[in-house]
C-alpha cells in the first residue's frame, strides 16, 4: 500500500502512450547531466519538437518526492500535446526520497532552472520562456519555482549558480501547497514519505502558500474535488493568496476527480495546461 501510495503522489500513475507518438518528428536528447551530487549524476531529458515555437517547459518528474527514470520514449505520450504547440520539453528528475528530503530537492530542481537558462541557446529556447509544470509532488516543487526564485549568485564559482532560477509560468496538479501540517511526526504523511522528515521550523520556507508575492509567475491550478490525498483547500487556499496578491492564476476544480486524473478528466486537465503555456509563454 505504501508504494502504491507514492505512486499516485507522482501523479502520472496512468501515464498515456498516445497512438501517434512514433509519428511525431520529436529529437529526444537522454540523460543530459545537470549536477552532480554524492557521486551520482542529476538529468534531464529533453523532446525538442519538428517546429520549436521558442518556449520550454521543465516537467518535474516527482511523486512523494520520489524520481523514477523512465525510458523517455515512454514519456513522450504524456508531452504530445505540448510538442504539438511546438513547446520544448525538459523532463527533470531530482535527488530522490529516501535519501534526500525536500530541501535538498529544491536545492535540485533551482539548479535545473539555472542549467537550462544558461544552455537555453543549445536547446533552441528563450531563457525567458520558461515554464514548469508538475503533480502532486511534482505541482508541490513547480510552486515552489514560482513564488521563491532569485536572481542567481553573480558571486558564485559554480557559474550554473550565477543564473536566474525564475520562470515565466507554473501549471501544478493536486499540489501540497502548506507542508507544515506534514512535518510532523504525528503526521501519517511524515511517515508515509521520507522526505517530509527534515526540520519541522525549516517546513514554512518549503511551503508555497507562505511565499506568494505580486510578481510570482502566473500559475494554474487543476484540482479533482474528491482529491482524499492532497485535499483541494490546499489549492483553494494558495489560489485565494494569490487573488489577493493580484497575482494572475486560475483554479480548475474537476468534479468527482480523486488524486490522479483519468480519461476525460486528463485530457481536460493537460489541454488547459496547453493553453495556460501559450497564453503566458508566447505571448509577447
Amino acid at each position: 500500500m505504501k508504494n502504491i501510495l507514492a505512486y499516485i503522489f507522482l501523479g502520472l500513475i496512468l501515464l498515456p502512450r498516445d497512438a501517434n507518438c512514433a509519428d511525431e518528428k520529436v529529437n529526444i536528447i537522454p540523460d543530459v547531466v545537470y549536477g552532480h551530487k554524492y557521486g551520482m549524476a542529476l538529468t534531464f531529458d529533453v523532446f525538442q519538437p519538428k517546429k520549436p515555437n521558442g518556449a520550454g517547459v521543465l516537467f518535474m518528474v516527482s511523486g512523494g518526492w520520489y524520481s523514477r527514470w523512465t525510458e523517455p520514449q515512454n514519456m513522450q505520450g504524456w508531452f504530445n500535446p505540448l510538442l504539438k504547440e511546438g513547446f520544448t520539453v525538459f523532463c527533470v528528475r531530482h535527488g530522490s526520497s529516501p535519501k534526500f528530503k525536500i530541501p535538498e530537492v529544491v536545492e535540485d530542481v533551482r539548479r535545473s532552472v539555472r542549467f537550462i537558462r544558461r544552455h537555453a541557446e543549445k536547446y533552441g529556447v528563450n531563457q525567458n520562456q520558461l515554464g514548469v509544470w508538475g503533480g502532486s509532488a511534482g505541482g508541490h516543487l513547480s510552486l515552489i519555482l514560482g513564488t521563491t526564485s532569485d536572481q542567481g549568485d553573480p558571486n558564485a564559482t559554480d557559474p550554473v549558480l550565477k543564473n536566474s532560477d525564475r520562470v515565466a509560468a507554473v501549471a501544478a496538479y493536486y499540489p501540497p501547497t502548506d507542508i507544515r501540517e506534514f512535518v510532523d511526526e504525528k503526521s501519517t504523511y511524515y511517515h508515509r514519505y521520507p522526505a517530509l522528515q527534515f526540520e519541522a521550523d525549516l517546513a514554512g520556507d518549503f511551503s508555497p502558500l507562505l511565499h506568494v508575492t505580486p510578481d510570482d509567475a502566473p500559475t494554474l491550478l487543476i484540482h479533482g474535488d474528491q482529491d482524499e490525498l492532497v485535499p483541494i483547500s490546499h489549492s483553494n487556499n494558495i489560489m485565494k493568496r494569490f487573488q489577493e496578491q493580484k497575482v494572475p492564476a486560475e483554479l480548475i476544480v474537476i468534479k468527482d476527480a480523486a488524486h490522479g486524473f483519468k480519461g476525460e478528466d486528463q485530457n481536460r486537465a493537460r489541454q488547459a495546461v496547453v493553453n495556460w503555456f501559450k497564453k503566458y509563454l508566447l505571448t509577447p
